[in-house]
């Protein structure tokens, strides 16, 4: 189960990045995070961007509101996105 915590702004959860993937999209749930697959690769910070683009998109929110809080250079990041509920996130999981 994805542990999505929220705050007064919005939500904070984990994800777990996959890069070099064939498509974007979410892959389900591993360990207490959201997986989500990527298709951009893990070099100077263009799996973050990707990440942040794919997360707005979905959620309908502008990149600004999506922020990777911690884990910038590793798989698992820590995300803050403002203008969103726990459902919002929960209605993502497959």
């Amino acid at each position: 189960m994805v542990d999505i915590r929220e705050t007064e702004h919005g939500v904070i959860f984990h994800i777990h990045v996959v890069p070099r993937s064939a498509k974007c999209e979410v892959a389900g749930v591993q360990g207490d995070a959201l997986k989500l697959r990527i298709t951009a690769p893990p070099v100077e910070g263009q799996a973050n961007t990707e990440c942040i683009r794919f997360l707005s998109d979905i959620l309908g929110v502008r990149k600004k509101q999506v922020t990777i809080l911690s884990g910038h250079k590793s798989k698992k990041k820590t995300v803050a996105i403002e203008g969103v509920r726990r459902k919002d996130i929960e209605s993502l999981i497959p």
